[in-house]
This record gives C-alpha cells, structure tokens and sequence, in this order.
C-alpha cells in the first residue's frame, strides 16, 4: 500500500541511537553504527523519531509500504493487545471515563462538569479500536477550540468521544489513523471544531479524506471558532 512512512538518510545520521529510543514501535534499530528502518510494519507513520533526531536525518516519504500493524507490535512487546498504545507510557493506557448521571436540574454555569468520556484525546495517541467508539458521536476538535470557546465540555464535548489534534504542530497527516477509526468501528456521527486561522484547515481537511477514504456515508459537520471565542 502508499503510505507515508520514515526514511533516514544514511549520510546524515551520526549514529546516536537517540531515534531508535524514541521509537516506542521498535521499528529502528543500530546497525554497524547507523540507524536503520528495519521494520516497515512496525512504522506507524507518526514520526515520533524526527524530533529526537539532532541532524535532521529523518524525513517523511510516501511510497509503497507494508501497512502498520499494531497487533504485532504490541505482540513483539510482549503487551495486551487491549489497551496499551505505542508510545508505552502508563498515563496514556487507553479507557473509558464513566461520571455520575449530572441532573438537568443543577445549572450548569453554577456547577461546570468535565464531559470528557474518554482517554486518551490525542489523535496520535489514541487506539484505532476501542469500545467507546462504538455507536459513537465523533469530535474532532483542533486544540485551541476549548480554549477560545467558554462553553466547549457542554457544547462539544458531552455525549461525544472525543480526539483532539494541531495539523500544524504535530506536523502529521491525520486522515490515515482517522480513516482506520472510521472504517473499523461503528462511528455515528462525526463533528469537526476548528478555529477561524488557516492552519487549521488541515483538521477538517484530514475528516473529509477519512470520510470519503472509508467508503462509509456519516453524518458530520464542521464548526468554527473564531479567535475571540464566537461560534462563525
């Protein structure tokens, strides 16, 4: 398949070792004092190596590739294949948050609740499968939404799972992992909240490709924030 993936460029690596730590899939490893992909299945695409590289060695390329598969990864670890996400740290263990049943009778501006029903948000952190997005009402929010929009939990993110990106910042293109979340559960609806600036135009943009990439006809929506909080 064409997929994007790392490509380290032999001249310029200096052998440090520093990408191969940063690799949680266990796709790189040292040989004869150079790094090298060693594991295209291994690959998740997400580039979590490029920052760690101090010569710039590491780039992106799309070409024709074996498809990233999670299962053997964590397999490989010696992890439950449940759970556990790649980047290996506990905190970000996948699960559902289950709250109290929040009466409509209690005003919601006297006493603000987190809506959040899940962990993790980040989209390169979550799960491709999970329980939760079964029969689920997707947000797909840009990050600086639930600061510029007082009212995000409640008008957002209740009743909604909910997974939260920067295309510019993280530098990734989230229609893949998107797109697998898609296709691979029984996702509802789909809700796209992003702000007025252009950079942000890579989140919808990213929804419409898994959209369509998935072959599944969703109800979804875009809404936009402007920089000082309005609904446009």
């Amino acid at each position: 398949m064409i997929r994007k993936i790392i490509k380290i460029d032999q001249e310029k690596c200096n052998g440090c070792g520093a990408c191969a730590s940063a690799c949680h899939e266990g796709a790189i490893e040292m040989i004869e004092g150079k790094a090298r992909l060693t594991r295209e299945d291994y690959c998740d695409g997400l580039g979590d190596c490029l920052p760690a590289c101090p010569t710039g060695a590491i780039t992106f390329e799309e070409r024709d590739a074996l498809a990233y598969d999670e299962d053997a990864v964590k397999k490989a670890k010696g992890q439950c294949t449940s759970n556990l996400l790649p980047c290996g740290c506990p905190g970000t263990n996948s699960r559902r948050i289950e709250r109290p049943n929040q009466s409509c009778e209690i005003p919601v501006a006297a006493a603000p609740h987190s809506q959040l029903s899940q962990w993790p948000v980040q989209i390169k952190l979550v799960p491709v499968n999970a329980p939760y997005f079964d029969g689920a009402d997707l947000l797909v929010a840009a990050d600086c939404t639930a600061y510029a929009y007082g009212s995000f939990h409640n008008d957002f993110i209740r009743n909604r799972v909910t997974l939260i990106g920067c295309p510019k910042l993280d530098g990734v293109d989230y229609s893949e992992k998107l797109t697998q979340i898609i296709a691979q559960n029984d996702v509802k609806s789909v809700t796209v909240v992003r702000m007025e600036v252009p950079c942000c135009g890579g989140i919808e943009s990213a929804v419409k490709t898994a959209l369509m990439t998935s072959g599944k006809f969703i109800p979804w929506q875009v809404v936009t924030v402007s920089t000082d909080g309005r609904i446009l």
